[in-house]
């Protein structure tokens, strides 16, 4: 079994700043692309940001400049600092990860998604 959790979410005013951390545990060969999505209420899930078992990384538009994403691969972990915060990046923040694990025969990939970590940001 694989588990991503999340930490770090929170509310906050417009302007500040906040990181967020998912770290996997479990059953894990190795990790693949990992990445952010966010849901605001009455909204459908959007991607924020992801990054490659190498480190590329890509943007959504609507946070290029304001948030960064990293990894420490050696921490099965990846982050989220988030800049500049405005009231309109108000959502559930959700981890996802491309997980391989082992079986039997070889090792096969999951996606997985984390709990959600909800984060505020007042006017």
């Amino acid at each position: 079994q694989v588990q991503l959790v999340e930490s770090g979410g929170g509310l906050v005013q417009a302007g500040d700043s906040l990181r967020l951390s998912c770290a996997a545990s479990g059953s894990i060969y190795r990790i693949n692309a990992m990445g952010w999505y966010r849901q605001a209420p009455g909204k459908q899930r959007e991607l924020v940001t992801g990054i490659t078992s190498s480190g590329s990384t890509n943007y959504a538009d609507f946070v290029k400049g304001r948030f960064t994403i990293s990894r420490d691969n050696a921490k099965n972990t990846v982050y989220l600092q988030m800049n500049s915060l405005r009231p309109e990046d108000t959502a559930v923040y959700y981890c996802n990860a491309d997980i391989f694990t082992r079986t039997g025969s070889g090792a096969k990939v999951y996606n997985y998604w984390g709990q959600g970590t909800q984060v505020t940001v007042s006017s």
